[in-house]
């Protein structure tokens, strides 16, 4: 096998995803622990303890006890290379969890046992499956009551519409919880409180009963059985072609914040797990063994080192090897670019590396130069992976600075974060006052707090009542039909037109008076 086709096999680049509050972060300390990444895991609600999660690395994210922008966080285990992509749960802050989807090769799928599947985990498994991407789902909080493991593969299937396959099936639950049964290694994990790990071969359910009898009562033991019988008989068997592409989803147990389950989650998870796989382009398919060095953008970030106020473009390897220091063709603008400096993450620490591959996150330092959804080639004849999601705005600000002494800094700073695709920043057409447009609610806060930690500058922020907006495509637009007092016109940062409504029902009403006027929800 070629270098770099090996090196890509021992990548393994995912997305954890869930609904806030059922253990995405800790896993991913969990995860980092194992890795040797860490030496004690943070809880993202220990904020007294002054201990936070490794991957809020944001001070606001140890403030609040939440994440609010995805990290990347690298390291090596058992032989693999693991980029973890750890992504918000609020889904104030989906519009950055969409966009990194985009740069994985399967999803880790966290689900509240109590909970079942959840209004944000839903919209998050929704991306993933429209693009095809792995899902493996990981069973949250067995040390605690929760719903019965086959109405958990019914939820999924019928919620979700993915088949499962359970690898492990728990042993009780809450306070008769004992472990887990390993269904593929044939092998009971017994739950131990002291957090050490007991693995105990049993190959038949015979031999379950036996060495279970002196740890579990016999109704626990009784519904294994029988539920493991019925898996058996009526349950899917494992198929990897459907789990590669997305149709199936293999399920584990454990419980995260006692890291029960977790090693045993990670190393099935790294054997059945794709590395990266072969990317469409605009001239053709790439496969990651191709010689040819590309690579896309799928995220911006300003200012991770506060002593120098950087950027950082995150660049997801797709075929051939990045060396140091070597030339570029940006395909948006047909420029060569040199990418000095290349460096590997774990959230907000960083190392140069020398060489990266296929499957691989590294940050180039930005002056500027890169967009969201830019791809880098290195070769004159460049093609492009396509555009990242954007999604039109929900909530909408007047946004000024307090200090008119500080007008430089405020527009550096709104420009700026702008760039990073969080927030999207209008121009009103007569003053030229500047608007702000989320998607979440929680983005002016988080807005707020980074222009004045960044950037030295303290905002006046006026709500407005405009929840849509909508992009001219007209030439030329008939004037008259723009006055109203329930829209307003305001040029994005292209300055181009675009036009916010209250609500669909003003929406409705102008299209039908105005029929030939054309608008689009987002434009590339």
């Amino acid at each position: 096998m070629a270098k770099l086709e090996q090196e890509a096999s021992r990548r393994r680049t995912f997305a954890i995803i869930s609904h806030p509050d059922a253990g995405k972060t800790t896993l991913t300390e969990k995860l980092l622990l194992l890795g040797g990444a860490i030496r004690s895991a943070g809880s993202v609600k220990s904020r007294k303890s002054k201990k936070f999660a490794t991957s809020d690395w944001m001070e606001l994210e140890k403030q609040r006890g939440i994440s609010v922008t995805s990290s990347v966080m690298q390291f090596v285990y058992d032989d693999y290379k693991i980029n973890i992509l750890d992504t918000p749960g609020h889904q104030d802050f989906s519009e950055d969890t969409y966009r990194t989807l985009m740069a994985v090769d399967s999803v880790v799928m966290i689900i509240d046992a109590a909970k079942g599947v959840e209004a944000q985990t839903l919209k998050l498994f929704k991306v993933c499956r429209d693009r095809g991407i792995p899902i493996f789902t990981f069973i949250n909080k067995l040390d605690r009551q929760g719903k019965e493991p086959l109405e958990l593969f019914e939820e999924l299937e019928e919620v979700l519409g993915i088949q499962t396959c359970p690898v492990n099936y728990p042993i009780g639950m809450g306070q008769s919880f004992r472990g887990v049964y390993d269904r593929f290694k044939k092998e009971i994990e017994l739950y131990d409180d002291k957090r050490e790990q007991t693995l105990i071969p049993a190959d038949s359910l015979e031999t379950v009963r036996e060495r279970l009898v002196q740890v579990a009562d016999e109704a626990t033991i009784d519904q294994l059985e029988e539920e493991l019988l019925l898996l058996e008989e009526a349950g899917n068997p494992f198929n990897a072609e459907a789990v590669k592409a997305g149709k199936q989803t293999l399920v584990f147990f454990g419980s995260a914040i006692s890291s029960f389950g977790v090693p045993t989650f990670l190393k099935h998870f790294l054997e059945l797990a794709p590395g990266p796989a072969g990317r469409e382009t605009s001239k053709g398919h790439v496969d990651p063994a191709d010689e040819t060095f590309s690579g896309f953008i799928f995220k911006i970030q300003a200012n991770m080192n506060p002593a120098h106020r950087d950027r950082i473009a995150f660049l997801r390897i797709c075929s051939g090897k990045y060396e140091k220091g070597m030339e570029t063709w940006l395909d948006r603008t047909g420029k060569p670019v040199k990418l000095a400096q290349p460096q590997q993450f774990f959230a907000d620490s960083r190392e140069n590396v020398e060489d990266a591959y296929p499957g691989d996150i590294v940050g180039i330092y930005d002056p500027g130069l890169y967009q969201i959804g830019d791809t880098l080639c290195a070769t004159k004849d460049t093609f492009n992976f396509g555009k990242l999601p954007t999604f039109p705005p929900e909530h909408f600000s007047k946004v000024r600075a307090k200090t008119a002494m500080k007008q430089k800094h405020f527009i550096k700073g709104i420009e700026q974060l702008a760039q990073e695709g969080a927030v999207q920043i209008y121009k009103t057409e007569r003053y030229e006052e500047y608007i702000l447009g989320v998607v979440g609610q929680l983005q002016f806060d988080v807005f707020k707090y980074r222009m004045e930690a960044e950037y030295n500058v303290d905002l006046d922020i006026q709500p407005m009542s405009f929840h849509l907006a909508r992009w001219l495509l007209n030439d030329e637009i008939p004037r008259e039909a723009l006055r109203s007092t329930t829209n307003m016109v305001v040029h994005d940062s292209q300055d181009r037109p675009v036009i916010l409504f209250e609500n669909e029902f003003g929406l409705n009403w102008f299209m039908q008076k105005n029929p030939d006027i054309k608008l689009a929800e987002s434009v590339i």
